[in-house]
Formats: C-alpha cells, sequence, structure tokens
C-alpha cells in the first residue's frame, strides 16, 4: 500500500534520516526513489548533484516530482519490478512497505551502492497509521531483508513530532571484487559537507 499521498508530501522537508546519511551516496551516483510520492528526495538528491529517478503509481504525484529528474509511473504492487537488472548507486526507500517488493528493491543497489531506507514499524497502530500490521515491519525484519548488505546505521523505536515508530537502515552493498578493500563509510557528514 502507498502510504505518499502527493497532497501530503508536497514541499515537504526530505527525511532526517535520508539526510544523515546521503553522503555515503558518492558525488554525481545514479539514484531510485522508490515509491518518490512528489519527489521530496528526488529533489534533495538532484540538489547534491545526483542523478535520479523516482517511480510512483500517481501520475499526479509524479507531475511535481518530474521537475528533479527521470519518473516511472508503475504499480509496483499489483504489476512486474520495473527496475528488474538494474542497478543504482544508492535506493531510496521512505513512508511505504509492500514486503513482496522487498526482494527487488535489494537488489536494485549496485555493488558499492547504498540502500536508504525508513518506515513504519510494529509500535505505530499505538499512536497513529498505518495501524495494519501489514503495513508495519516487524522487529529485525528490515534487517533480514538486507542481508547481504553492510549495515552502517540501524534504528527500530519511536520518535516524537510526528509520534511514530520506525525501521530505518543505511546499509552498503560490497563491492563487486572481492580483492578490493571496503570503502571508507564515515559515520559522520565530512565538516565541508554541512
Amino acid at each position: 500500500m502507498l502510504l505518499k499521498p502527493a497532497a501530503h508530501h508536497a514541499g515537504m522537508a526530505p527525511s532526517d534520516w535520508i539526510v544523515r546519511w546521503s553522503h555515503l551516496v558518492p558525488a554525481g551516483s545514479a539514484v531510485l526513489d522508490v515509491a518518490c510520492g512528489s519527489g521530496r528526495h528526488m529533489r534533495w538528491f538532484a540538489e547534491q548533484g545526483h542523478r535520479v529517478t523516482g517511480v510512483d503509481r500517481s501520475d499526479e504525484a509524479l507531475g511535481a516530482a518530474r521537475t528533479f529528474g527521470g519518473t516511472l509511473q508503475a504499480d509496483i504492487e499489483e504489476g512486474p519490478w520495473p527496475f528488474e537488472g538494474q542497478h543504482f548507486d544508492a535506493v531510496v526507500v521512505t513512508n511505504y512497505l509492500w514486503r513482496a517488493r522487498l526482494p527487488g528493491i535489494v537488489a536494485a543497489v549496485a555493488p558499492g551502492g547504498v540502500l536508504l531506507y525508513e518506515t513504519f514499524a510494529a509500535g505505530n497502530e499505538t499512536v497513529g497509521k498505518p495501524s495494519r500490521a501489514d503495513f508495519l515491519l516487524q522487529p529485525g525484519e528490515l534487517l533480514a531483508a538486507s542481508a547481504g548488505l553492510r549495515v552502517v546505521a540501524y534504528e527500530d523505536g519511536y520518535l516524537d513530532a510526528p509520534a511514530r515508530f520506525v525501521q530505518r537502515i543505511a546499509a552498503v552493498r560490497p563491492p563487486a571484487r572481492s580483492e578490493n578493500p571496503p570503502g571508507h563509510r564515515p559515520l559522520l557528514r565530512p565538516p565541508s559537507s554541512q
């Protein structure tokens, strides 16, 4: 279920989690924003000099997102995964969960690429919507879905303002050649980028 109506996210600032870990994405990278809505994260990455692509089922939402990069209208819940066999230097997902697509989303992360994912988790039913278990990650579920990636940061818990329970991860796929040392992925944004 898509949880990002265009009117709700139009003009919204990017997620703090995405901003915090976006320094892991190498300059000029290809970024895929899954269930992009009106493109708040597409805008953030485009402003950082990245090539961005967004996918969403709402043509209305994509109308705004088109100003930030390439877009694709597709129902990724009822239709096929439109990026089969394609890889991106970063894959970004916020406020969206469709379990059947988790393997395709993770597979779209290129060798050396980054997955930045944040969505609602179990417990959210006590503070608001979404409240159905179908749309709430269970404890450790995002970690399990990201198996094979190197986890740089992970959180599972309660946030205020607005009150919500979330799981979020920043994870890196190892480089293609195992003889290469793992990339240096700083936990803090370099001072010149702040």
